[in-house]
């Protein structure tokens, strides 16, 4: 079992905008006050800058373009949909906007295996949409896929018994909380755990303030602590800049990078940027109308690929 992989999976948007109907829950969105094209032609310039990144320091990105014709402005976080896993499974999710479930597509899977990719069982969860219950990937789902644990921060996109559902089918360890984040003086569920905390190899970036039940705190603390993760305190100021949005990948000679938005990074302090550069080499694009429109930075992009090879 591996923590990181080599390939990813991005989807270059076609259609990106502020998406009205995720705007409800994800506290992180905002509008920019310039036209739709505009929006999504800076999107497109800083997708492809930070595409090409990743492939410089010899992460294998697979690229596929949107549909216009879908108008999915949030295609750009395919992890939300979709997650692959070594033993060839791949996990269908269901999505709280219903302008996101378009952005299901199978031809993807054709792409993927014709990268030389197996997949050998799809596990669809999809269907839970008509009940109104919702799991979106590796949005809500942070996998340490050595230690076999899943950790889930419960709100309206993470709905508590399809997670425990998706670890009995891939076989992790719930470990189960609820993160809050401070809007207009309330605190309010955060909308996916991938944005308060991150898994490396050997360290977790998480932003523990967050998780309001002491209980809670502590649960995910010692299961942190007991796999040998060095824990990493992020601030609520800094999880806003997406400090908690990051990803450990693998790119050329198996070196492995943390990739986070340059926004991410320029809200370290010196002290949290030491500390995981002594872990692997930083890794940051500017990723800043993504950011805004999207509600979402540079893990968000990233479908990892851990399907055998055929």
């Amino acid at each position: 079992m591996q923590q990181t992989t080599n390939t990813i999976l991005m989807i270059r948007p076609v259609n990106f905008r502020m998406n009205e109907q995720t705007a409800v829950n994800n506290y992180f969105q905002e509008d920019l006050d310039i036209k739709n094209s505009e929006i999504n032609k800076k999107a497109q310039a800083e997708f492809d800058a930070f595409v090409d990144n990743l492939r410089a320091v010899g992460v294998n990105v697979i690229v596929e373009e949107d549909d216009k014709l879908n108008d999915t402005p949030d295609s750009i976080f395919p992890n939300n949909w979709v997650s692959f896993h070594e033993n060839g499974d791949l996990g269908l999710y269901p999505m709280f906007a219903e302008n996101r479930r378009k952005e299901r597509r199978e031809d993807l899977f054709l792409r993927l295996e014709k990268e030389g990719f197996e997949i050998k069982n799809i596990i669809d969860y999809t269907s839970a949409e008509e009940d109104q219950l919702f799991l979106e990937g590796t949005g809500s789902i942070v996998l340490d896929r050595v230690n076999r644990k899943a950790y889930c921060a419960l709100s309206a996109r993470a709905d508590e018994d399809l997670f425990i559902e998706f670890c009995e089918d891939f076989d992790y360890h719930p470990i189960i909380f609820t993160a809050y984040q401070t809007v207009d003086d309330q605190r309010l569920p955060i909308y996916h755990t991938n944005v308060m905390m991150c898994l490396g190899e050997t360290f977790a970036v998480i932003c523990s303030d967050s998780i309001d039940d002491k209980k809670e705190r502590k649960s995910v603390l010692k299961h942190l602590k007991e796999d040998g993760k060095e824990i990493i305190a992020i601030t609520e100021k800094q999880m806003h800049h997406f400090a908690g949005n990051m990803l450990q990948v693998s790119g050329a000679e198996g070196k492995c990078y943390l990739v986070m938005s340059k926004a991410a990074h320029d809200s370290l302090s010196t002290a949290q940027l030491e500390k995981l550069s002594s872990y692997c080499d930083i890794l940051s694009s500017d990723l800043e109308t993504i950011e805004t429109c999207g509600g979402g930075s540079a893990r968000c992009m990233m479908a990892e690929v851990f399907l055998p090879k055929a």
